[in-house]
């Protein structure tokens, strides 16, 4: 026989007592693996259902894609008021033929404005006007970001 020692029964009725009144600190785990293993077969029934595919025969078509970028048109306006098309500087009233000479050289051109913080809005605005007129579609305002703004 064991010997026992002196106040054994009270020690184990103390430790009965804490451990009823203490909350659990154990995670059980078997509910989360449950939980897992159904999404697991769930997701390995779905997922060949996802990838299937509807067979569809597509006509064929004998054209080639676009491999052209198309023409850019560079249109500065000064602070000044002098217009240039590319590096060369143009007159007001020639403006319109130049955007139909673009266009007549490419129908896909596209505009970029650069126009001058201090520009007048009259001559931004012809200048809109005559790109309109003479069939440019593809307008863009180029701008400088500011300092610190995010790309």
């Amino acid at each position: 026989m064991a010997a026992r020692l002196p106040g054994t029964r009270k020690f184990q009725a103390a430790r009965a007592q804490q451990t009823a009144a203490m909350p659990m600190v154990e995670i059980n785990m078997t509910p989360l693996v449950d939980v897992m293993l159904v999404l697991l077969i769930l997701f390995i029934i779905t997922a060949p259902l996802m990838m299937h595919a509807v067979p569809v025969d597509l006509p064929r078509a004998a054209s080639a894609p676009l491999t052209a970028p198309p023409t850019i048109l560079n249109v500065s306006i000064g602070a000044d008021g002098r217009i240039f098309v590319g590096s060369q500087a143009v007159a007001r009233g020639a403006l319109e033929a130049t955007f139909h000479a673009a266009v007549a050289r490419d129908e896909r051109v596209e505009m970029h404005l650069f126009a001058d913080r201090a520009s007048r809005y009259e001559i931004v605005a012809e200048t809109l006007s005559a790109a309109r007129r003479a069939g440019l579609s593809r307008i863009g305002f180029v701008t400088r970001p500011e300092a610190g703004a995010a790309p």
